[in-house]
């Protein structure tokens, strides 16, 4: 457990947990560190990453937990790297409701789950190990959050280089993309969160939820991934209103929800480290056109960026057009962040992203 600050400022408790290697570190320097950002794990303390690393598929009281990010960790395992896994805020500690997706609690979580790595005793890191942010997904909008953030957060981080791969840098896509699928789960976890993180919107959202909507609410923010899936496969967020809204249109109209969830825009900052974005061609789900406009939008600001189209044949389910990219890819991602780590300089394609 180690110590952040959520989005208000206010100070957060968040567990995680720290990997090291027992392969040698071939590359320069001392040993390597990389914050490993996980993806959607669900929204209950059991649905944890770093629980997923004891329990790679925990079925029982109901829930289905699966460590899918468990692959990535130990890839870079075996390259040498020490990792170390946030589990968020609010996830895994029971003082609140996990915010998930505010990109400021968890680029802080991240941010700070290096600097605690750096504190413990006994581990083949130094102050002087290279650091790598890596994430898909949630954790490629934790990463990408991370490494805009980190000029201001935490310039004692250094950072060598970020992944982000599908990172959700406009909320307004995926909530949109989500609904009536086999994620739908994803936008009560983001109600819950967002409500958790700005109280002054509950009277909104209790406007317009009817007992349907209150319950899926209630029952999902206990609720990891694999239940996600199964309670809420198919459901359309309309039916949680008494207006026949859907939570997207609910956005729309009401102003201080828009305030919001334009706040968790990103690429409005500048990261100060190289970054590499990557996004199914037919991701459906968090849709490729809102991280090349990421992409786009850090070039803008002189960010060395290199965007990575990835490129998987499109299938009828959107959660496989979002699932499949990340394993697709994500060999080619570790090698391109243990590159960095070994101190290899970026090649940036700004010039396939700017218009």
């Amino acid at each position: 457990m180690y110590k952040s600050t959520d989005s208000a400022g206010k100070p957060a408790a968040v567990t995680g947990a720290y990997l090291e290697p027992t392969a040698r570190w071939s590359g320069p320097g001392p040993r390597p560190l990389v914050a490993l950002a996980p993806g959607t794990m669900g929204q209950g303390d059991a649905c944890a990453a770093s629980k997923a690393l004891e329990n790679p598929l925990s079925i029982g009281r109901g829930s289905v937990s699966v460590g899918y990010e468990n692959l990535a960790a130990y890839r870079l395992l075996a390259k040498g790297v020490a990792v170390v896994v946030t589990d968020y805020i609010g996830l895994g500690t029971t003082d609140r409701v996990h915010t998930y997706i505010n990109r400021v609690d968890e680029g802080h979580a991240v941010l700070d789950a290096v600097r605690a790595a750096r504190a413990l005793p006994g581990t083949s890191i130094t102050g002087a190990s290279a650091v790598g942010l890596f994430g898909y997904s949630q954790g490629g909008q934790g990463t990408a959050a991370a490494a805009e953030l980190q000029p201001s957060y935490a310039p004692d981080v250094k950072l060598a280089g970020a992944y982000a791969g599908a990172p959700l840098a406009d909320l307004s896509g995926p909530l949109t993309e989500a609904d009536g699928t086999s994620f739908t789960a994803a936008i009560a976890w983001s109600t819950n969160g967002f409500v958790q993180a700005y109280p002054q919107l509950k009277p909104i959202v209790d406007k317009y939820l009817n007992a349907k909507g209150e319950k899926a609410l209630k029952d999902a923010s206990t609720m990891c991934t694999g239940d996600g899936i199964f309670a809420f496969n198919g459901q359309k967020s309309s039916s949680w209103t008494k207006t026949g809204q859907s939570m997207a249109e609910i956005v729309e109209a009401e102003p201080e929800l828009r305030k919001v969830f334009a706040e968790q825009r990103i690429g409005n900052l500048t990261p100060d480290t190289p970054v590499r974005v990557a996004n199914g061609v037919n991701d459906n789900l968090v849709p490729f056109q809102q991280a090349r406009r990421l992409a786009a939008d850090w070039c803008a600001r002189g960010a060395s960026v290199s965007f990575v189209p990835v490129e998987v044949p499109a299938l009828p389910v959107k959660l496989l057009n979002h699932f499949l990219p990340m394993l697709s890819d994500q060999g080619t991602a570790i090698n391109w962040v243990t590159d960095r780590l070994a101190g290899k300089a970026a090649t940036a394609n700004c010039q396939d992203v700017t218009d």
